[in-house]
């Protein structure tokens, strides 16, 4: 995002938003030609980079599989229900996402590990690392498309952590969540400073109780909720509401 000339207009943030970072993606003549840009390019990444690179999975297990993490997009990694969706082992499905994640098309985001002296869950979360590779692969052309889907929540959350992590390599990224329904969307970490980001698709962001309660369990040093704001603004006296781009200005 930190990129685009015109990055403070919330046009061209959707714009990217919905074709991804690519640059034939994001500046093709329409939405269309757009997904066919991008339907091409998964294809010859599975059928001529992934043989090239060694790999002897074939194209079409492993495009399903890209697709079914792409309706998982932002969830708990469930190896099991993933096997038996498949008909394959667990282990064959870690392959499949170490591959996936090896390549930069997939990121598995690992759980907060802190003793919080807090049931925690163990899994990890999966996101579709470029927002336009995921929307080709449940087919969602324009935005009305994808105003309309309900990825579309879990879609901006995973485009606004990747934007975060993108740019901030050196830091250490989790999310929080307990068995109570404690729960926070990024948690990054670097020495002694801890930053809690949640995500919120709304001009108008309400953070959950979850969400206030897994602030008590981890203390960070800041807090933000990024949302579809113009101005940012303070929710309480330690927490700050503020669009994606403003926040990127601030961590960089």
């Amino acid at each position: 995002l930190t990129e685009l000339e015109n990055a403070s207009e919330q046009t061209h943030i959707d714009k990217h938003w919905l074709r991804g970072g690519y640059p034939r993606s994001l500046i093709n003549t329409s939405d269309e030609t757009s997904l066919i840009w991008r339907e091409d390019y998964i294809r010859s990444f599975l059928e001529r980079d992934i043989p090239q690179l060694g790999f002897s999975i074939p194209a079409a297990t492993l495009g399903r599989f890209w697709r079914m993490l792409a309706h998982s997009h932002g969830q708990l990694l469930n190896n099991s229900k993933l096997a038996d969706s498949m008909g394959v082992s667990s282990h064959n499905i870690r392959k499949y996402i170490d591959l996936l994640c090896e390549t930069f098309v997939v990121r598995s985001l690992p759980p907060y590990e802190a003793n919080t002296k807090k049931r925690l869950v163990k899994s990890p979360k999966v996101y579709i690392r470029d927002s336009g590779l995921l929307h080709a692969l449940l087919d969602i052309e324009s935005l009305e498309d994808l105003f309309s889907h309900p990825i579309y929540g879990v879609s901006f959350e995973g485009y606004c952590i990747e934007n975060i992590l993108t740019q901030l390599p050196r830091w250490r990224a989790s999310f929080y969540r307990s068995s109570h329904g404690a729960e926070i969307d990024l948690v990054l970490e670097r020495g002694a400073k801890t930053i809690a980001i949640e995500i919120k698709s709304s001009a108008s962001p309400k953070p959950t109780r979850g969400f206030y309660n897994a602030l008590e369990d981890i203390q960070p040093t800041e807090t933000y909720v990024v949302g579809l704001v113009q101005n940012s603004y303070l929710l309480t006296e330690d927490i700050r509401v503020l669009s994606l781009r403003d926040l990127l200005q601030r961590l960089v």
